[in-house]
């Protein structure tokens, strides 16, 4: 297997969660290095800002080294490991009263042009997801990125699914008129 551009042996691997699981201090910095990285990613497209999604991260391998005594060694540790991360991004966004504003649903999805959104790319997109506001950026990432219904989502975040669905309707809306927006720069 390659993390970070290093390849670990799965014998490796499991060394280093059983180190984890006796709470040595080396072997934990080294697990943390080798996934800080794939775990940072998916904290960053919810939270963009550096120290946020630092300190949202740190508590999730506070967590899952808490927790790593419970892992089977069935499936993989990555899965693992990234549902625990989630489930800080999930805590911390349901403890942000951002999220818990009541909204009038509208149930409107327009799409983008399939050229306007044809001449962008995966970052850009990305860029575009991050300029979204915090609680509609975070219902569209866990909506469309990371596939959970909306009554997941309504659950997670402590919001009704009606409000989980503005939010997915309106970061479409918005999407939608920053791409319209940026294709218009492109063909001049």
């Amino acid at each position: 297997m390659v993390y970070n551009n290093v390849s670990v042996k799965t014998d490796e691997l499991q060394e280093l969660i059983y180190g984890c699981a006796r709470n040595e201090r080396g072997a934990q910095a080294k697990l943390y290095h080798l996934f800080y990285p794939r775990m940072m990613s998916m904290v960053r497209r919810y939270f963009p800002e550096q120290m946020q999604a630092e300190e949202i991260l740190n508590n999730g391998f506070l967590r899952a080294f808490q927790k790593i005594e419970s892992y089977s060694f069935k499936g993989s540790f990555e899965g693992w490991l990234r549902r625990i991360v989630f489930h800080a991004v999930a805590d911390y966004a349901s403890s942000n009263t951002k999220y818990k504003e009541n909204v009038l649903l509208i149930e409107k999805d327009e799409f983008v042009h399939k050229d306007h959104a044809g001449r962008l790319y995966y970052n850009d997109l990305i860029n575009l997801i991050h300029e979204l506001p915090e609680a509609t950026r975070t219902v569209f990432n866990m909506f469309v990125l990371d596939d959970l219904p909306h009554k997941q989502i309504s659950k997670i975040l402590g919001i009704s699914e009606g409000t989980s669905k503005w939010h997915v309707s309106e970061a479409r809306r918005m999407l939608k008129e920053k791409v319209e927006k940026l294709n218009l720069h492109i063909k001049k």
